[in-house]
């Protein structure tokens, strides 16, 4: 398996990714839930081509410092770059940006995403659906 590195995705703050929207507060600014989404696909992008056939990726642990606030409509673009392997285990130094506007090169936000690598089957014949 090789290494991952890092990925780039781009995002518009729609209003279904509002704060009010998400249930995460009350204002119409982009939620820290929707974000942190945004940031975990990031994640996955940068490690998808290093998986094994059958195997994907959970997210196990994150960090995020949410910075400033984007309105709707607000270009947002999310990075993720491999900050350390260990077997299995992935770290990936998170950030968002304000892309468009005067806000351009505003840093949204910053953290840390560990992802673990599992085989997709075995993972899912460990679930027990609901009663």
């Amino acid at each position: 398996m090789s290494d991952p590195s890092t990925a780039a995705l781009t995002f518009v703050v729609g209003e279904e990714d509002t704060a009010l929207a998400v249930g995460s507060g009350s204002l119409p600014v982009l939620g820290t839930p929707r974000l942190l989404a945004w940031l975990e696909a990031a994640t996955c992008a940068a490690i998808e081509p290093a998986l094994p056939e059958g195997s994907t990726s959970v997210g196990t642990r994150m960090t995020l410092e949410h910075l400033v606030a984007s309105p709707v409509g607000q270009e947002v673009e999310v990075t993720a770059s491999s900050s350390y392997v260990d077997g299995r285990l992935h770290r990936f130094t998170v950030a968002a940006r304000h892309v468009s506007g005067g806000a351009a090169g505003k840093v949204v936000g910053t953290g840390e995403v560990t992802r673990v690598v599992v085989d997709a089957e075995k993972f899912l014949g460990r679930i027990s659906p609901p009663s």
